[in-house]
């Protein structure tokens, strides 16, 4: 399986990113399985007949972008997918935090604005309501994981600014939690911008997310729409005991 990795050497690319290409592909096919240690730098170099600073050029471009993880005298290993819960209501933030990373934003629009018919409709507002329209890209340990564009009804969040990292924690602190949400998750592929804002290639498998958000009495505050990379995330959802 590995001879998948031989670079083509009358290709004007430069080796290791051909390199990284192939061992790239054959991670998101999973043929190198999550976990998986990776053949040494040694045996790689048998392999492709690349020299070692090539496969090690090769390698720290895919530890950049998270797909292997080296561990202190261990060697290098295939990243885990990010599992997170199908049940829980939880933000990116929060989410980012509770596996000991650092969650940080690049915002693309932080502005008030009118809503379209499908976002007032389903925030159970007029087309001439204000929103908060909040669209941004969030990262966690400075890797790029998805895409957000989140609308929430003015009235309760009068400042789009208050948004700093989480918009559930500003409105709380607006006295509007969180408090119930549904999503709907489907595979997709990478547009050409949704690639080039999430490093990945067009037509990368991706997994859109459309989320509504209520308050504990049923009013909706937020509407999502997100873009997650497919080849990071895995959402896990518990089954309980079957009953005829």
């Amino acid at each position: 399986m590995l001879n998948k990795l031989e670079p083509n050497w009358n290709n004007s690319t430069p080796l290791y990113i051909q390199l990284a290409n192939n061992l790239r592909q054959l991670i998101l096919d999973g043929t190198l399985p999550s976990n998986d240690s990776l053949p040494s730098e040694r045996k790689l170099t048998e392999i492709t007949g690349a020299s070692r600073v090539t496969i090690r050029k090769a390698i720290d471009r895919l530890v950049s972008e998270g797909l292997l993880l080296r561990k202190q005298g261990a060697g290098t290993y295939i990243a885990p997918p990010i599992e997170q819960s199908g049940e829980e209501l939880k933000s990116f933030t929060e989410d980012t935090l509770s596996r000991g990373e650092t969650p940080t934003t690049i915002w693309l629009i932080r502005a008030t604005a009118l809503p379209t018919k499908e976002e007032a409709k389903h925030l159970h507002l007029s087309v001439k309501d204000q929103v908060v329209r909040l669209g941004r890209v969030r990262l966690s340990n400075g890797e790029p994981l998805a895409i957000e564009h989140s609308v929430i009804a003015a009235t309760m969040l009068p400042n789009p600014e208050e948004v700093t990292n989480s918009s559930y924690q500003a409105l709380t602190k607006n006295g509007f939690p969180p408090a119930k949400g549904t999503q709907k998750i489907q595979a997709s592929l990478a547009t050409p911008t949704e690639a080039g804002l999430l490093s990945i290639q067009e037509g990368d498998a991706i997994l859109r997310i459309e989320r509504n958000t209520f308050l504990t009495d049923g009013t909706p505050i937020e509407y999502t729409c997100s873009a997650y990379r497919g080849d990071k995330y895995v959402f896990v959802t518990e089954l309980h005991e079957y009953r005829d």
